[in-house]
């Protein structure tokens, strides 16, 4: 499903795409990083598939140091262009 950027649902689903993303990088399966991260590892696909579904800031938080990533890397919106700097 595609979420409109004035849905609050939006950031839900880049979050957990990064997720995926980031996991797959490691070579991770979801039930490694539910392992590693104490969650399960439905909560995880939950959080990947974008079934609806919220999560903390906290659980964010705490999958950005498993994965070894800084949080803003999870956080991050895709396709947005930074705003111009004019000097």
């Amino acid at each position: 499903m595609k979420f409109d950027r004035s849905d609050e649902n939006y950031v839900y689903d880049f979050v957990g795409k990064n997720i995926r993303r980031y996991r797959k990088q490691k070579g991770w399966t979801q039930r490694k990083l539910a392992e590693e991260s104490r969650y399960s590892k439905q909560f995880i696909s939950n959080i990947e598939n974008n079934v609806h579904q919220t999560f903390s800031l906290g659980t964010v938080w705490k999958i950005a140091q498993v994965l070894d990533v800084e949080l803003d890397e999870l956080c991050k919106e895709p396709n947005r262009e930074k705003p111009k700097t004019y000097y």
